[in-house]
């Protein structure tokens, strides 16, 4: 609010906002918590240590690093004040890119508008493609489904957890 009292009341973005002036004014003046000091504390720590890793370190070796140094903080915590600073680690592992869409082509039309229901066997087809990462390379999956029969598939796992 203080960003935009040149151009506004404090009173008129208060109502803006539905918040009360006094209670406003009242957090203006109020002294940082212990939990913030705590926060702030811990953050030159992470930054310090991000630091020294030459930007490689994640929030899960930080973490390591602040245990072994006594600190008792989790995880998530760590992650959550590295995020704020916007500290992020380096990760080795390669990304893989399955499907490069071509956008000079239009996409394949919707035949049976987002429906996927069927009252006869063979009338309606459905597929999907998806790769499974193995230690020898990638292994590719494709699954056709004949929709009718997936759903009774589904009804009986349905009966069958029942």
């Amino acid at each position: 609010m203080s960003a935009n009292q040149a151009l506004f009341s404090i009173r008129a973005m208060c109502r803006v906002l539905e918040v009360s002036a006094s209670g406003y004014y009242s957090w203006c003046k109020r002294l940082m918590s212990a939990r913030t000091k705590e926060n702030k504390t811990l953050q030159q720590r992470i930054e310090a240590i991000h630091r020294q890793s030459r930007q490689t370190y994640g929030a899960p070796r930080i973490h390591a690093e602040l245990q072994e140094g006594g600190t008792r903080i989790g995880r998530k915590r760590v992650a959550r004040l590295m995020k704020q600073s916007a500290l992020r680690g380096v990760s080795r592992r390669r990304s893989t890119v399955t499907t490069r869409r071509d956008r000079s082509h239009r996409p394949a039309p919707d035949l049976v508008e987002r429906k996927f229901i069927a009252d006869k066997a063979n009338v309606l087809w459905v597929a999907d493609i998806t790769y499974v990462p193995t230690w020898a390379g990638f292994l590719y999956l494709a699954v056709v489904l004949d929709v009718l029969r997936q759903r009774h598939v589904r009804e009986l796992l349905r009966h069958a957890r029942v």
